[in-house]
């Protein structure tokens, strides 16, 4: 029947190398982490197969169900996960993506890693959390040199070993952490969770928790009233000998995206754990694995806007509509460039962060206040801009984006929730006032960076001098601290663009987000900007080459 004739509709984007990304690639190089490219090859043909997308697909479809009791009573609070999240979780830690930061001899491995993870990231979401938090974890957990000793190298082996056993038994784990509490939320010094010292060195841990995501996992690191005040403690689900700590699930939380990742509430009912650290600065402690996955968050957003927009240009690339493809009317151009612009820049500041982690860890001082200030401002900015970016690259596909098939949705679903973990943009902002109040060298130390374009161009230089008069007017600071970290963010990213970026992506962010009355609206870069330039190389990333050779 000729009504079921398909045509107009584009081919399914698959078997291709999602790390040929020309922007991701100099950023890689620019960083110092060259060396990492032909692995990251490796991860982007894998993570560009049909397989793995159909994998990604289906682990959303059907979400993780809670086991609290076996059928003869008893309890046992599993995670029932599809084989298909296993084989995820098996690639994702084969790759290297929660430890070759730390057992690569490399003083760039953070930033190779964060490179990986833009890759890899374009998959599926879900999944990245564990691996997130397993990566986290080591720099928290070195706080604890006996405990680091015995289970860091199984937390940076690259096997996956699912199931509840003694972890010391186990060929790998993973880990996460629970701070948590439903009356305080971010507020974590109004955790009621008691730490009770059992005389033997280790507490018993009894209360609740709100939000544990991954539950499942093996180990965690859990906030707690101690004697001496709020501490961090080191909590395995199984104890060393094989018996189940009494830890209990009672719920499952109904999540608006990242579905195919399991997140709980929780119950210590006695639970034992071990501390990690000094009694009464556990928040200090603990924020060691935040600030690890503040920049995780931020570059799982970077990789989402990457797959969106290559989504989008794919689809408008082979879709014709009154009379030409998509990707050659005027307006579908601007608004597909206007995304790639976003996504460049996003991929930079990213492994900006990386490599001022990097450096601080080899103990650059003035790397390390670089990152102070960096790490928040760059969360609050790229996990901002990710929803409204995941919502026009779903536009691009017009009704087909809206349907579930497409992928779209999905994308849409998650992009909110990095926004939201790790510090909501609330949080995220006052931090970078805290930033600026405790170590005002940080300030020095972006703006010293983003000057050292100067004269590169007149509208990032206007745009610097009028953060400084911001930075200058003390009154209502906290009112302003989104401003503040919005224009921290754009005059990084330019200054990075005209540093690392291509030309004509660099001119178009600056004849857009730094013009004055900038909307923030996609499809508004100005006339003047070499659309074609921007779309024809993100088109050879989507598959598709230029029709003319």
């Amino acid at each position: 029947m000729t009504t079921h004739e398909v045509t107009n509709q584009p081919p399914v984007l698959a078997e291709y190398d999602v790390a040929e990304d020309a922007t991701l690639l100099a950023g890689l190089h620019a960083f110092g982490a060259g060396w990492a490219e032909p692995e990251l090859h490796d991860v982007g043909r894998l993570a560009g197969t049909a397989h793995v997308a159909e994998m990604a697909r289906v682990v959303n479809e059907h979400p993780p169900v809670l086991r609290s009791h076996d059928r003869f009573g008893n309890r046992i609070d599993e995670v029932e996960l599809h084989p298909y999240w296993h084989e995820l979780m098996r690639l994702a830690l084969s790759q290297g993506l929660h430890a070759i930061a730390w057992r690569t001899p490399r003083r760039t491995a953070h930033t190779a890693r964060t490179a990986k993870l833009l890759v890899w990231g374009q998959t599926e979401a879900g999944h990245l959390c564990p691996v997130s938090m397993t990566y986290a974890v080591v720099p928290a957990l070195r706080h604890a040199p006996d405990l680091a000793q015995r289970f860091e190298p199984l937390l940076e082996t690259p096997e996956y070993d699912f199931g509840l056993r003694d972890p010391e038994t186990k060929r790998g784990l993973v880990a996460g952490m629970s701070m948590t509490e439903k009356q305080g939320g971010s507020d974590v010094r109004a955790n009621t969770t008691t730490a009770t010292p059992a005389g033997d060195g280790s507490y018993v841990l009894v209360g609740h928790k709100w939000f544990v995501s991954a539950p499942m996992s093996d180990l965690f690191l859990v906030l707690a009233q101690a004697p001496r005040g709020l501490s961090c403690f080191f909590v395995p689900r199984v104890l060393p000998g094989g018996e189940r700590n009494a830890i209990r699930l009672q719920r499952l939380k109904d999540k608006l995206g990242n579905r195919s990742n399991a997140s709980a509430e929780v119950e210590y009912d006695g639970a034992v754990g071990w501390l990690v650290g000094e009694e009464g600065r556990g928040v200090r402690t603990i924020m060691e694995m935040v600030s690890a996955t503040r920049l995780d968050a931020m570059t799982a957003s970077a990789a989402g806007m990457r797959w969106g927009a290559v989504q989008a240009l794919h689809h408008a690339s082979h879709r014709r509509a009154f009379g030409a493809l998509l990707v050659d009317q005027p307006l579908m151009a601007n608004v597909l460039a206007d995304l790639v612009v976003e996504s460049e820049a996003a991929t930079l500041l990213s492994l900006r962060v990386a490599a001022a982690t990097d450096r601080s860890v080899a103990g650059d001082d003035a790397e390390s206040a670089f990152r102070r200030l960096a790490l928040p401002v760059a969360k609050y900015w790229v996990c901002k801009r990710a929803p409204v970016h995941a919502a026009e690259a779903m536009e691009c596909l017009g009704g087909n984006g809206y349907v579930e098939e497409s992928q779209m949705p999905r994308l849409y679903r998650e992009a909110p929730v990095n926004s939201v973990w790790e510090g909501s943009g609330n949080v995220a902002a006052l931090d970078v006032l805290r930033a600026m109040a405790t170590r005002p060298e940080s300030v020095d130390a972006v703006v010293d960076e983003v000057a050292t374009v100067a004269g590169e161009d007149r509208r990032l230089d206007r745009a610097l001098e009028a953060l400084r008069k911001e930075l200058v007017d003390g009154a209502d600071l906290e009112v302003r601290a989104r401003r503040v970290a919005e224009r921290f963010a754009l005059v990084l990213q330019a200054s990075l663009l005209v540093r690392h970026g291509a030309p004509e992506v660099a001119d178009a962010f600056m004849a857009s987000r730094l013009d004055l009355d900038w909307g923030g609206a996609y499809g508004s870069l100005p006339s003047g900007v070499d659309l074609s330039g921007i779309l024809m190389r993100a088109r050879v990333v989507a598959g598709n080459p230029p029709r003319d050779g």
